[in-house]
């Protein structure tokens, strides 16, 4: 079906759909292509974990691309042994085709139902129904023996628009009073993403839909800065591809202890929305995603709003006032521990 085992090829061929198929590979894989750019791939004895990579849920975030692209090649073609059931997703075909974020409207923000509301209806929206229905199925096709024995993982891997002053960083959703996880936090150290962002509120992100919905661990992964196809330095994605593979095709992964000196925590401590069109930030487009601003410095204005530092200390997170009137201009940090 894929022409030298290249999903993502077989993706960009078919942007906008692609009619379901399957077959089985020669070490023993059950393939199921259930739409463009939505590969479900089972062993024949499945281990404990169901694994959810998602990429290109923005189309210029080339390099996550490539990763999956890449591990999907090594387990089509029997280098890489498959030990767990793994759904792997190219977001956005047509935006990664146009090598641009979005066609119409930021898909990342259209999750958890968000993608009904309101009266408009654009290829996006459609798009982040059935990334839902995907997973939902996905999780949702164990075995009712092992379903509450499976450890329900997802990792929405993104690369960010800034440069940033920790290269690597995860958001991890807000749990609802549940607590976070240390070894998946560690299983991220590994992966080379050393600093986390904890969210305390819900928002409409795919790792929050999946976390939410369906109790699973998920997480938002930036792995650097967007570069087109052709320019990612992929020696510095290496410790996230190889523990990536450890990770679908080991029964078991062990990680090392818990260590809080290996790790950069913040809580989100703010989120400033764009609230008309004159909104500007006072700094430039060169700033570094967690620069640090003292208390009382002006970070931005949006018509007689002011938007000032309030902690002794805040962060800068996601900076873009090119973003729609309503949606998240920037998230504002603070060091923190881990619940």
């Amino acid at each position: 079906m894929f022409k030298d085992n290249d999903f993502l090829a077989f993706t960009l061929a078919n942007p906008h759909g692609a009619a379901p198929a399957a077959f089985t590979t020669d070490t023993g894989i059950e393939v199921a292509l259930w739409d463009t750019g939505i590969l479900c791939l089972t062993p024949a004895n499945p281990g404990n974990k169901d694994i959810v990579l998602s990429c290109g849920v923005h189309g210029n975030e080339t390099a996550p691309i490539e990763i999956v692209r890449d591990l999907a090649k090594a387990v089509l073609d029997g280098s890489l042994p498959l030990a767990h059931r793994l759904l792997l997703l190219i977001g956005n075909p047509p935006a990664i085709n146009a090598g641009k974020r979005e066609i119409e409207e930021n898909l990342n923000r259209l999750f958890s139902g968000a993608h009904s509301k309101g009266d408009g209806q654009n290829a996006e929206r459609e798009r982040a129904k059935a990334l839902e229905a995907a997973v939902a199925r996905f999780y949702h096709e164990r075995p009712d023996a092992g379903r509450q024995e499976a450890l329900r993982l997802h990792y929405d891997l993104h690369t960010a628009i800034r440069g940033s002053q920790h290269e690597k960083f995860v958001v991890y959703p807000f749990l609802h009073g549940k607590p976070r996880s240390k070894e998946q936090v560690m299983f991220l150290a590994e992966c080379g993403v050393d600093t986390v962002l904890l969210s305390d509120d819900p928002t409409t992100t795919f790792s929050y839909f999946s976390t939410n919905e369906f109790a699973a661990h998920g997480f938002t992964v930036e792995l650097g800065k967007v570069r087109p196809f052709g320019q990612n330095d992929m020696s510095r994605f290496k410790a996230t591809a190889d523990t990536l593979a450890k990770l679908v095709s080991q029964r078991e992964l062990v990680l090392p202890a818990y260590d809080e000196s290996r790790l950069n925590l913040y809580r989100i401590s703010r989120v400033i929305n764009k609230q008309s069109d004159s909104f500007a930030f006072t700094f430039g487009e060169d700033v570094e995603n967690f620069t640090s601003y003292p208390k009382g410095h002006l970070l931005a204005t949006d018509g007689a709003i002011e938007h000032r530092v309030e902690l002794d200390a805040e962060a800068v997170i996601f900076p873009n006032a090119k973003v729609a009137v309503g949606q998240r201009a920037c998230l504002l940090v603070a060091r923190t521990q881990l619940d």
